[in-house]
């Protein structure tokens, strides 16, 4: 059996979210267990030219959010990333999670040749959906979820292979 689209976007991209919310927690422990103050590792960042860990959950969330709607031939809700405490950023996880579970197999499969134009700072970006999905959303969310991760790794949480991966 091949896999589908609704399959390769949806279930692993809550997954990753799911998985994104729990380093955070552990995250926010670490933090209160060593009386240092929530914000200092929300804006902490790997090197001064990346984003800080507040911005790479919005990219991660804005990048699942808006593959589904896309592939399914919707717009995309638009969230104002505004988030300034932990609470927030498992609010916002929370209702994208909830946002992807909503859509149907059926709005996604077959959104392989779908024409998707992403409008950037940069230029416009034309894909077909199956190429969005896998060369572009995937690697995204990956990497802003992966340098969540290691923002937290590197102030000293314990993390590891599994809590990445998360649970299926």
């Amino acid at each position: 059996m091949s896999i589908t689209m609704y399959h390769a976007t949806v279930p692993g991209l809550v997954r990753a979210l799911n998985a994104l919310s729990s380093v955070l927690k552990k995250g926010e422990a670490h933090a209160t267990e060593r009386n240092i103050a929530p914000e200092v590792l929300l804006h902490t960042r790997i090197t001064p030219d990346m984003f800080p860990l507040i911005r790479q959950v919005q990219i991660a969330t804005d990048m699942a959010k808006g593959a589904v709607a896309r592939l399914a031939g919707v717009d995309p809700i638009r969230l104002d990333d505004n988030e300034t405490t932990f609470a927030e950023l498992y609010a916002r996880i929370d209702k994208v999670v909830s946002l992807l579970e909503s859509f149907t197999p059926e709005q996604i499969d077959g959104s392989e040749d779908r024409d998707i134009l992403l409008k950037m700072r940069t230029g416009e970006m034309h894909f077909k959906g199956q190429d969005y999905l896998l060369g572009f959303v995937l690697p995204n969310v990956y990497f802003h979820c992966t340098t969540a991760y290691a923002i937290l790794r590197g102030v000293g949480v314990v993390l590891g292979k599994s809590d990445f991966i998360g649970k299926p």
